[in-house]
C-alpha cells in the first residue's frame, strides 16, 4: 500500500533472504525500485528489485485505520467490477476452521517447498527446505456478495502453529489458533 492508499503487490521478494535494512516487517513503509511485470497484467502488480529495498520508516499502529478504512469494499466481487485483484473486506459472521491434509496433500506440499528451495542462484544463500503445515486453514465468512470459504495461505499463520506446537502440543496450537482468530 502507498502512502496515497494505492495497492502494492510485490513480488519476487524471497523474505528469507534478505537481512539488514532490505529486512521489512509488516507496517513498515520501504522504498524499492520495480519494474512492471511481464507475464502478471494486475494493475497492483511489481516485479521488484530485491537489492533496492530499503526501510523508510513504520506506520504507527494509530494511523493504520485512518490509512486503511477508506479502502474497505463491500466483497472481493466488488473489487473485481473495478479493476481491482486487492482489497480490503469487512467480514461478517468470520469463522476460522482446520481440517487436516491427507498424506497425499502434504507430500505434496513437500515436494513444491523442496522445488523452491532448489531454485537458487550461485549468489544466493541456500535455503532450507520447508516442513508443510499438516492442516489447511480456513476462512468462512459472509459479505456483501454472499458466503465465502477461502483457504489462508499466510505464512504467519503455519509459522504460529508450528512455534505454538512446539511449545505446547498439537492440539493446544489447534485451540490456540481458533482462540486468537475466532474469539481475540
Amino acid at each position: 500500500m502507498t502512502p496515497s492508499r494505492n495497492w502494492k503487490r510485490l513480488f519476487p521478494i524471497r523474505f528469507r533472504h534478505l537481512s539488514g535494512d532490505a529486512s521489512f516487517n509488516r507496517w513498515d513503509w520501504v522504498n524499492f525500485n520495480y519494474r512492471l511485470p511481464t507475464s502478471d497484467r494486475r494493475s497492483e502488480s511489481c516485479h521488484v528489485f530485491e537489492d533496492s529495498i530499503r526501510i523508510a520508516g513504520k506506520l504507527r499502529a494509530n494511523e493504520r485505520s485512518t490509512l486503511l478504512y477508506p479502502l474497505i469494499t463491500g466483497s472481493a466481487k466488488d473489487a473485481s467490477e473495478k479493476g481491482l485483484s486487492l482489497t480490503l473486506v469487512r467480514p461478517r459472521n468470520p469463522q476460522f476452521i482446520f481440517r487436516e491434509k491427507s498424506v497425499a496433500d502434504i507430500e505434496r506440499g513437500r515436494e513444491a517447498f523442496r522445488k523452491a528451495a532448489r531454485q537458487d542462484s550461485i549468489f544466493d544463500v541456500k535455503l532450507a527446505e520447508i516442513e508443510p503445515t499438516p492442516y489447511e486453514f480456513i476462512f468462512r465468512f459472509d459479505d456483501d456478495s454472499g458466503r465465502h470459504e477461502y483457504q489462508n495461505g499466510d505464512w504467519e499463520t503455519h509459522a504460529a502453529f508450528f512455534r505454538e506446537r512446539k511449545r505446547t502440543s498439537e492440539t493446544e496450537a489447534l485451540r490456540w489458533l481458533s482462540y486468537i482468530y475466532n474469539e481475540r
